[in-house]
This record gives C-alpha cells, structure tokens and sequence, in this order.
C-alpha cells in the first residue's frame, strides 16, 4: 500500500509540474512548426521512372545551393501517391498529369493542386506483332489502361490515327463505351503498368512512357503511334495539397524543376524521347 501511495504522489507531481510548464507557454503544433519552418526536409513521392531520377538529380546537384533539403521517397504503386500526399504523409508529389488529378479529386474528394509542369512522357502505341499501324484492322486485339484518365488519352491516340472514332471528339476522358466506331477492334483492359509485360498478348497497347522506359521500349523508335508534344494537355507536375502552394521549400523546388539544368538533364538522359522537357504552367 505504501509503494502505491508513492507512486501516486509522483505522479501527481509530474502531473503539477506539466501544467506549471503549460501556463508558461502553450503547446506547439508540430504540423503547423513544419509548414513554418523553411528550413525542415521536403519529402516528396514519386515514381520510379523518371520522375523519381529527375528529383534526385536535383537533390544531388542543385537543391543545397537553395538551401533545400530534399527526401525522395520512391512509389511502384502510382495509387498511393494522392493518398500519401492529401492525408500529410507527402509535402508533395510528382507523377501524374491534370487529368489524372482531376479525377483522383473527384473520386476520393481530394484537395490536391498541380504547382508547376516539369516534363512530358508522350503515350505512344506499341507492338510486338506488327511493324505498321495500317496492319492493324478488324479482328486486332488493342490493349488499353483500366484507369480513366489513361485510357482516356488512348483512346484519343487511337482515334487521332485514324483507328477509331469517338462519339464526340471534345470529351476529355473517353471510356470505351464513348467508341462510336471500333472499325472491328477489340479491346482489353488492364493496369497501365502491366501492358509492357503483356504486349505480346497484344497485336498493339497504348503504354505510358514511364511504363515504356524500363520496359526497354523506345517511342522515337518503338512505337507505331506517339502523341504530339505540341499542345499536349497531359505533361507530369509537382503537386501539393491546396493551401500548400506557398510553402517556400515548394517554391523553391518548383523553381529548381522548371531550370535549365533539368532541361539539359531531361534531354541527355532520355534520348529516345521517353520523357521531354515541358515547362510552366499546368492547364487550369
């Protein structure tokens, strides 16, 4: 009893004590001491492929001269990314293009914003069976990504050759039930990930270009249908929950992202056209 009665009075005194430390100063809000501190890590999640590469080569050769310290945190799991970042796991994220983004909101009532566009990865249409898009016709297997936004951007691929034709041409994310005219193709589904891996299951697949890069696959070279880069709405940004676009270690990674340095990188490491340089703004 009286080792109980101890413990209770120093209890009761650590529990003096804090209150005593409380009334001199109120608690911090680590969250709010983060977003404050200009000085604190930035961890930032990315694909692999080349978004993560291109974030490193900043790390290692640009950030410290801006006082920045930057964490890059790899995802093989594209899905997770928005999560991460609108659940305050991630300061930021750099993968996706706008129409992704707008539906990832959409869906999960997110509050996630694009900053600033950093690079293009252009979709192109590959195959292991066919060396000419017009060997393609009534009867071919296309395969195309499961995802909304993806398959979208496909299907709008496919429709600018000349392969099919949309209900109506202005709709930004076509679904396959939007296919007005299939001209006799078929199509299946599947994860935009696993169509490298499955193309010769295929007669063609419409691949992302981060996808395309490990799969050895060269758009400039590969591919018997590629997007334009003019004018193309669907270039790779940094992203940030809103109300964090003024943070200033966004800011300065945002700068650092759209230097010429990063162009020069950009254009000396993916020399097969797999990822291009496209800098600015990203579409409203």
């Amino acid at each position: 009893m009286r080792n109980v009665i101890k413990i209770t009075g120093a209890v009761a005194a650590a529990a003096a004590l804090t209150l005593g430390l409380g009334a001199c100063s109120a608690p911090s809000d680590p969250e709010t001491t983060k977003k404050n501190d200009a000085n604190a890590p930035l961890t930032v999640g990315a694909t692999s492929i080349p978004q993560a590469q291109i974030l490193d080569f900043v790390k290692k050769n640009l950030a410290s001269k801006e006082g920045l310290k930057l964490n890059v945190r790899t995802f093989e799991d594209y899905t997770l990314v928005d999560p991460a970042t609108e659940n305050g796991e991630l300061d930021a994220n750099y993968f996706q293009h706008k129409e992704y983004l707008d539906e990832y909101n959409k869906k999960e009532n997110g509050h996630l914003v694009p900053v600033v566009n950093v690079h293009l990865e252009p979709m192109g249409l590959y195959s292991k069976k066919h060396t000419k898009l017009s060997e393609l016709g009534s009867g071919s297997v296309i395969g195309v990504p499961n995802d909304p936004s993806n398959q979208g951007r496909a299907l709008k691929l496919l429709a600018s050759k000349g392969l099919i034709t949309l209900k109506d041409a202005k709709v930004d994310n076509p679904g396959l039930n939007d296919i007005k005219d299939t001209k006799g193709l078929k199509f299946q589904e599947a994860k935009a990930e696993t169509l490298p891996s499955s193309l010769p299951d295929y007669d063609a697949a419409a691949i992302n270009g981060n996808y395309a890069i490990p799969a050895k696959l060269k758009p400039s070279k590969d591919a018997l249908a590629i997007e334009p880069v003019q004018g193309n709405p669907y270039a790779n940004f940094l992203a940030v929950k809103k109300g964090n676009e003024d943070d200033p270690r966004v800011k300065k990674l945002a700068k650092l992202l759209n230097t010429d340095a990063v162009k020069k990188y950009i254009e000396k490491t993916y020399t097969d056209g797999s990822a291009l340089p496209s800098f600015g703004k990203p579409k409203s």
